[in-house]
């Protein structure tokens, strides 16, 4: 499994996590063709799979995922954009933040022509093959007023690209090379996990799978978003 999520209690990230299976879809109006989204019904984490999320020894800072919890508790900071700080990264930077409608089964859209991408990996950093699994990881802050989830791939996007592309060279990885993986018949696991109004992440998204959800949440929610080098253990963790 190329996905790890620094926990210290199986339970705790038990109690906050889903997890189906993916399909990709076609002839949609509302989604780009061949975006894959979770299929299925969820279940709910298994201890065994718990266990194998966990970390090891080999798991590099910048591709491990965190739930954290701003330090301060869940009332969102007046200066929002200089949130990051003091997490130890100075050239972070503040990507905004995004608004999405309540009831969304992936909340990213093509800003071109409105329809969502499904599942997706980030190419703010532009690595080239060699190097995706270095990029940012970002920060993200539930600002609600609705519960949102990240989702999230446990195949990452070098192991899908050289399954695609046997002879990845010096090729950028993209979502692309995710449908065509889906297509081909490959399968992956996409993790759901809760995230509560005051919440958050820090996750390799350059490197995973990953979208936002409001799926059957009745509010709408806002997040707002950081990238940076940011070592682990930087924010308090939620699990």
């Amino acid at each position: 499994m190329n996905l790890a999520i620094a926990h210290q209690s199986p339970v705790a990230l038990i109690a906050r996590c889903d997890v189906a299976g993916v399909r990709a879809v076609h002839g949609d109006p509302d989604y780009e063709d061949g975006a894959v989204l979770p299929h299925g019904a969820w279940e709910p984490l298994a201890a065994d799979l718990a266990r194998r999320l966990r970390p090891t020894a080999r798991t590099r800072d910048s591709t491990l995922v965190e739930l954290v919890k701003l330090p301060d508790g869940p009332a969102v900071p007046t200066g929002l954009g200089s949130l990051a700080d003091p997490l130890g990264d100075s050239e972070a930077v503040h990507l905004g933040r995004a608004s999405s409608p309540a009831k969304s089964l992936t909340t990213t859209p093509n800003y071109r022509d409105g329809r969502r991408i499904g599942l997706h990996v980030d190419n703010w950093d532009k690595l080239a093959f060699e190097a995706k699994h270095l990029g940012r990881r970002r920060l993200c802050v539930n600002l609600g007023p609705g519960t949102r989830y990240l989702l999230l791939g446990d195949t990452d996007i070098r192991t899908i690209c050289r399954t695609v592309h046997p002879s990845p060279g010096t090729r950028y990885p993209h979502t692309d090379d995710l449908r065509a993986y889906i297509a081909g018949g490959h399968r992956m696991r996409v993790y759901r996990l809760r995230l509560e109004p005051g919440e958050g992440y820090l996750a390799p998204t350059e490197f995973l799978p990953h979208d936002g959800s409001t799926e059957g949440q009745p509010e709408p929610s806002t997040a707002a978003f950081w990238l940076g080098h940011w070592p682990r253990g930087v924010l308090p963790s939620m699990v």
